[in-house]
């Protein structure tokens, strides 16, 4: 067993990195932070070596990275830190080589932690969904703000993206902030010593409520500051373990920073609401440039955890003005000369599958929902969930589309595919849910949606885990023109 070891913050950048999985979207921006740093960081991935997303990995050779094949050939020596998820197994090549020259390892929660703490100031994003948003959103404000803050995220912010800077998920800055996304599912949250904690949502996702409960109040109890979601049950029941709390919600208008009744408009890419900020009762008009009710709970709790560490309401209103979203977010690829609009997303389980599915159905048109599901296990654990929301969130003018799982390789069992979730979202929709089809080629489902569209549909790509989802987004558009 590769031995664990924490590793001083202040000598993080002295040693040699090496990431099993670099082109991974936890590991991707931990590496750049690392590289930021001036470390010396190496890596390896399987979808290189398969061919796949070769841009990504030739901008990373760009930036200065090796990249080896995943034969663990990059591993040369006892002084490499070796940093691989929980979920890679001990048999690959890279793991085997660090075992025999007795290389430390970190889990990329270790090392994001290590980062984190090391930081003067620190904001950490928790809750079960919209983290990467409200991540995003909170970066923004705080590097419009001056704070120059280094910023780690799941997912590519459209408002950091360069040519230099194609993978935006991480942001390096010279600030003493550092904001970033925590997460509950393998409980590394303990791990996160937060001056400023923001706590969107607490729903059951991969541990017990009890688990969560645990985990999320010794999270906030650690911080200086504490943003709150009242308008979720749970969270506000975690209230008394913070010391200081800022509180934020749509519904509830006791929270200190709340939205004025009847103030919401929705349009099909944008949202303005009223806000009111009960601690001195002042009134701000917000107007954000990305759509859905649950882009406005994300930019209520980025305001408030910018205000608990430091910026006014109206400064933080101000800047999420001109946040231009995530990549795959309900990120819209374009729309076709014949007006037919394509959407990106990365809806993979049944509540993010539900929220963007919501923000479409609140505006006229038919959707044609295409789905990939990210394995067998995922299928197998949520299927009929999915199915569910897929049956009765969308009308029966609408089409809901399913291709195989995407496989990566391994062992998995394979006999609960999606033609099985494909007969479950039948059962849900009844007569008045949508027509649900399975295509088992990616290929195929991309020409039956070319056959279905007609001007004034949107078609949504939704799918987690594969880099390769967004160029199929872009070749659905262009075969549209």
């Amino acid at each position: 067993m590769t031995h664990h070891a924490t590793i001083d913050p202040a000598t993080l950048a002295a040693h040699r990195w090496f990431f099993c999985g670099i082109g991974g979207s936890g590991m991707l921006p931990l590496a750049l932070i690392l590289r930021g740093l001036g470390a010396e960081v190496a890596g390896s991935d399987r979808s290189r070596d398969q061919g796949r997303t070769p841009e990504k990995f030739a901008w990373l050779e760009n930036q200065g990275f090796a990249l080896h094949p995943q034969d663990g050939s990059g591993i040369d020596s006892a002084d490499q830190v070796l940093v691989a998820s929980a979920a890679v197994e001990d048999t690959v090549p890279e793991m085997v080589r660090a075992k025999e020259l007795g290389c430390r390892r970190m889990s990329r929660a270790e090392l994001l932690a290590a980062l984190f703490n090391a930081a003067p100031e620190r904001i950490g994003v928790g809750g079960t969904s919209g983290k990467s948003t409200v991540t995003g959103m909170l970066g923004w404000i705080m590097a419009e703000a001056g704070r120059d803050p280094t910023i780690m995220n799941g997912a590519v912010m459209k408002n950091f993206r360069t040519p230099s800077a194609l993978f935006a998920s991480a942001r390096v800055g010279s600030g003493a902030l550092f904001v970033s996304e925590v997460d509950e599912s393998d409980g590394s949250i303990a791990l996160y010593r937060p001056t400023v904690a923001v706590l969107n949502n607490v729903s059951l996702d991969h541990k017990s409520l009890e688990e969560l409960r645990q985990l999320f109040g010794d999270f906030l109890a650690r911080a200086d500051v504490c943003a709150l979601n009242l308008d979720d049950n749970e969270t506000a029941a975690l209230a008394h373990h913070a010391k200081a709390t800022i509180s934020f919600g749509i519904a509830r208008q006791d929270a200190d920073l709340h939205v004025l009744p009847n103030s919401i408009v929705e349009h099909p890419t944008t949202l303005t609401a009223a806000l009111r900020d009960a601690r001195d009762d002042s009134r701000h008009k917000l107007t954000l440039a990305v759509p859905g009710r649950h882009n406005l709970a994300n930019a209520l709790a980025a305001i408030a955890g910018a205000a608990a560490a430091g910026v006014p309401v109206a400064e933080g209103v101000r800047h999420l003005a001109t946040f231009k979203g995530l990549a795959r977010r309900f990120d819209i690829v374009g729309t076709s000369p014949g007006g037919v609009t394509v959407i990106d997303d990365f809806g993979h389980n049944p509540e993010k599958v539900a929220a963007t599915l919501a923000t479409m159905k609140a505006h006229p048109g038919r959707v044609i929902a295409f789905f990939q599901p990210h394995g067998y296990g995922p299928l197998r654990q949520m299927g009929a969930e999915l199915a569910e929301v897929f049956g009765t969130r969308l009308g029966a003018e609408d089409h809901v589309i399913l291709c195989d799982p995407v496989y990566f390789g391994g062992t998995v069992d394979r006999t609960q595919g999606s033609a099985r979730i494909v007969e479950l979202v039948r059962l849900a929709a009844g007569s008045d849910g949508p027509t649900a089809e399975y295509v088992a080629a990616r290929e195929d489902c991309a020409t039956r949606m070319i056959e279905l569209a007609r001007p004034g549909d949107r078609i949504v790509i939704m799918g987690a885990r594969d880099d390769t989802l967004s160029a199929f987004a872009r070749d659905v558009l262009a075969k549209l023109g």
